[in-house]
């Protein structure tokens, strides 16, 4: 079994800050990528950044300059720090990761955590 755990949603007003956490844990060989989706109402999901297990990163185009990944490899832990929140970045937040089990690369993901944030 393998779980990723979010932490660091909530409601915050625009220009504000959140940080999100995601922890893998559980039986698993290797992680390769790790990143962060996220889903609006009414819309598709989309990439927000990934990063690499050598720290190569890789943001979407809306947040550039507002948001910056980083990855603690031996706590198996992704971060997301985001500044200058907008309304638009409001959606549920979803953390996954590549990692290597059973004989297979595969991704795994977290439940979700809601970011709001309000004009």
């Amino acid at each position: 079994q393998v779980q990723l755990v979010e932490s660091g949603g909530g409601l915050v007003q625009a220009g504000g800050s959140l940080r999100l956490s995601c922890t893998t844990s559980g039986s698993m060989f290797s992680i390769n990528a790790m990143g962060w989706y996220r889903q609006a109402p009414g819309k598709q999901r989309e990439l927000v950044a990934d990063i690499s297990n050598g720290g190569s990163t890789n943001y979407a185009d809306s947040v550039k300059g507002r948001f910056t990944i980083s990855r603690d490899n031996a706590k198996n832990t992704v971060y997301l720090q985001m500044n200058s929140l907008k309304p638009e970045d409001t959606a549920v937040y979803y953390c996954y990761a590549h990692i290597y089990r059973l004989m297979r690369w595969a991704d795994y993901w977290g439940q979700g955590t809601q970011v709001t944030v309000s004009s």
